[in-house]
Parts: structure tokens; sequence; C-alpha cells
């Protein structure tokens, strides 16, 4: 199916319900999200308003998808960051950050999925060394927004936080989780594969 130039106008009613004007039918959040999967493109208005609501409703998507078992992306460290710089003076560079990484991300993707093929059939360390150059790379990015915030406070002990400036945090505590959580995959694809 060839995708048009112009964006999909969907329309949010009263009572909730979206509707497709391209299709002419009611859609759900769940269907937006499809659409956004397959590149589809699409603008949400207010049907009463005109409003453009389009935000809102990704973001409604999102809290649905984040609310699915298993289907968490957002770590609770990096939503309560985000949280933080709501009303920042940083706030404007937020945005213009995380669409740069995400971008980065999407170019990236067939390089991890293939990565992550190579993990899955030869042990996890590859993918544990891309994870945390990747966290890495986003604490040090969010200390740079956020420079004077860390100087008043003390990590908690264990928390693998480097004691001194310069110093590299203590492996264990991130690392384990992301043991355990690439277990709990390879337990769930092992189920998946023996069905």
């Amino acid at each position: 199916m060839a995708k048009s130039e112009e964006p999909i106008t969907i329309k949010k009613y009263a009572n909730r319900r979206l509707y497709n004007t391209g299709t002419s039918t009611y859609v759900t959040l769940e269907d937006l999200a499809v659409m956004v999967k397959a590149g589809e493109i699409f603008v949400v208005y207010d049907a009463k308003t005109g409003e453009d609501i389009t935000r809102s409703v990704l973001a409604q998507i999102i809290f649905e998808q984040e609310n699915k078992e298993g289907q968490n992306l957002l770590p609770i460290k990096f939503l309560r960051q985000l949280i933080r710089f709501y009303g920042d003076s940083m706030q404007m560079m937020v945005p213009r950050f995380l669409e740069a990484s995400i971008d980065s991300l999407t170019k990236e993707q067939e390089k991890f999925r293939g990565q992550l093929a190579q993990t899955f059939g030869g042990g996890f360390g590859s993918f544990e060394e891309q994870v945390r150059r990747n966290t890495e790379m986003f604490e040090r990015t969010f200390a740079m927004f956020a420079p004077f915030a860390r100087q008043g406070t003390q990590p908690p002990e264990g928390s693998g936080a480097p004691d001194k400036p310069g110093e590299k945090p203590a492996e264990g505590g991130e690392i384990t989780d992301l043991k355990r959580q690439m277990e709990e995959m390879q337990k769930r694809l092992d189920k998946l594969s023996d069905k």
C-alpha cells in the first residue's frame, strides 16, 4: 500500500471515539499504534474545537503500551529524570536531544538486531557491552543538562555511582539487573520455541 504524502486525519469526539477520515471508520488506540508501527503519519484533532491533540494521543498510546505485560521500554530512572526537566531551564533542549537519540537508534536498528541474533546464539557479552555504553552515554548527557543538580547530592551506598569525578561506576548493580532481565527474556523465548 502506497503511503500518502498528506497525513491521515483522525478526529476525536466527545465520547472519546476516534474516527479515521481516510477509511471512514472508527479506530482504537491500538489501531493507531499499528499505524505508527507501519510508518503511517496521522494527526489527531478534537472534533469539537479543531485543536491538534496528536501529542496527547501519542502519549496515551505510549501509556497503554507501557501498561502491557512485558512491554516496558521506559526505565523508571529515565522517567524520573524526564519529569525533572519539565519547567527546568534546559527543558527546550530535551526534545531535540531525544529526537537525535531516537534517530540514531533507529538508524542503528538493523545493526542491533544483528548483534541480538549473534548474542542469543553465543552468550550476552556484546549485548551487555552495548547496553552499558548506551547507558553511560545517556547518563553523561543528562548530567550535562543538570550539572549543578548532582553536586549537592551523594549517591546512595552500593548504587554503583562513582565516588570521585572521572571514576567509573561499579558495574555490579546495573549489569546484574540487565543479566536478570536477559535471562527472563531467554526463558520466555525458550517457552515460545517449545510451543
